[in-house]
């Protein structure tokens, strides 16, 4: 192929002249294809750009707990490749959370699945609506989180997951109730077995309270003159008093009724 190299216009102005380099000369009409070919505008080549995070380092955030999104939006990768490189991951997640489920609590003698087991089989949680999830931390070790269903909708026992001691701590007081830790009353002391943290039933022979009851006795001496009735205490009232009781002396209670009031009554 000759290439030509542009030398100008013809002096009619409508061809351009060109000519090789053995100065041989040509000519080419200046028309509508010409012009549109001159000045098609030119596209750039679409070049992927590399990531701006390692595999290693992208497997470090989802290790840490970084959903798919937030990674995908830090790398620059789709989605499908952020799944396929997580894949090791979730498995090695799988992995700690067997491990920690046979390690025992600090202070317990039992493994962490029988003690969730036995907190909450006995108050009607279903064992196939609780979930486990972890995520390692910036020390190596891993934070371990329980999730079940309760009165509040969903509640969590958080433990911290030593994987090369096995050793677990309790991180929150869901944790230390499974563990059968005591915990720090914020508030007026109740039963254990009513507050359960949150879970949804109680103890099984654990019954609810009977309404209080008030006896209310009437002084007949105050029913014949009702300009004697005194008014009723607001507290008295909420109980459903609606008459004082009448109270006898002491002289009464010691000695019996003094035979003037018999003699009054009758």
């Amino acid at each position: 192929m000759t290439e030509l190299r542009v030398v100008g216009k013809t002096n009619d102005g409508e061809h351009l002249e060109l000519s090789d380099n053995e100065g041989n000369t040509f000519t080419v009409r200046v028309n509508d294809s010409l012009r549109a070919t001159v000045n098609e505008r030119r596209l750039a080549p679409v070049v992927e750009s590399a990531p701006r995070y390692s595999i290693k380092e992208i497997q470090a955030r989802l290790r840490a707990g970084e959903s798919y999104a937030d990674v995908s939006r830090i790398s620059g990768l789709s989605l499908e490749k952020i799944e396929r490189y997580a894949s090791p991951i979730l498995q090695e997640r799988a992995w700690i959370i067997e491990l920690a489920e046979k390690a025992s609590p600090k202070g317990t003698s039992l493994p962490l699945s029988e003690l969730v087991i036995q907190r909450l089989a006995p108050r009607g949680v279903n064992m196939n609506q609780i979930s486990w999830n972890t995520w390692r931390l910036d020390d190596g070790t891993w934070q371990l989180v329980l999730s079940y269903p309760s009165r509040e909708g969903q509640s969590e026992a958080t433990w911290i997951f030593d994987s090369n001691k096995r050793t677990l701590a309790s991180r929150d007081d869901g944790a230390r109730w499974i563990n059968g830790e005591e915990i720090p009353s914020k508030q007026t002391p109740r039963s254990d077995r009513m507050s359960d943290h949150g879970v949804l039933f109680p103890a099984e022979g654990d019954s609810p309270q009977p309404p209080r009851l008030v006896a209310v006795r009437t002084d007949p001496m105050i029913d014949e003159q009702p300009e004697l009735v005194q008014e009723i205490a607001p507290d008295a009232k909420k109980d459903g008093v609606t008459k004082r009781i009448s109270i006898p002396s002491w002289d009464d209670i010691m000695f019996g009724r003094s035979k003037k009031k018999e003699e009054d009554e009758n």
